[in-house]
């Protein structure tokens, strides 16, 4: 028997209209990211999708920032150790928060779809999840964007040949 992947979705936001198959669309990046990393037995990841003024508030509340941004991740785990569900024998990674309409906006910067945005912004906080981060730059930052672009390539969203300015 293949173990669980429990992706709980909820949207709570009138923002943006997130397209049909959105939801689809994120519970098959965190499986394939999971995938990628060989992840071992269930696990249950939360995705909250929420518009700009929420994130502002969770941005300045957790993070003393204060702006709006496109994703947060709230790792439940530490250097690969995690709760259970002691129901169903799961691991708790944490939670998503994906702002929509931040969404909306890169995917019109950045040139591509917002499918592709959700996608990218989906895969980058499951990593972050699992333990990886960017913030020091150097050769953890390039393996996190190696490991997107993998992941976003394997599920047909691969980077188009156009790369946009920084902003």
């Amino acid at each position: 028997m293949k173990d669980k992947i429990k992706v709980i979705i909820n949207e709570d936001q009138k923002a943006v209209k997130v397209p049909t198959g959105t939801r689809l669309l994120i519970r098959r990046c965190c499986n394939a990211v999971l995938q990628l990393e060989k992840f071992e037995g269930g696990a249950e990841i939360s995705v909250s999708l929420v518009d700009n003024e929420r994130i502002h508030a969770l941005n300045r509340q957790y993070r003393n920032v204060d702006r709006p941004t496109d994703v947060l991740s709230f790792p439940l785990g530490e250097n690969g150790e995690y709760d259970v569900n002691p129901e169903t024998g799961a691991k708790l990674l944490g939670d998503i928060v994906i702002s929509v309409e931040q969404a909306e906006i890169q995917s019109q910067q950045f040139g591509h779809s917002f499918r592709r945005e959700i996608a990218f912004l989906t895969v980058h906080s499951m990593l972050h999840l699992l333990g990886y981060d960017h913030e020091n730059g150097g050769l953890e930052e390039v393996r996190m964007h190696e490991k997107e672009e993998l992941v976003l390539t394997e599920i047909g969203l691969p980077r188009s040949n156009s790369f946009p300015e920084e902003m």
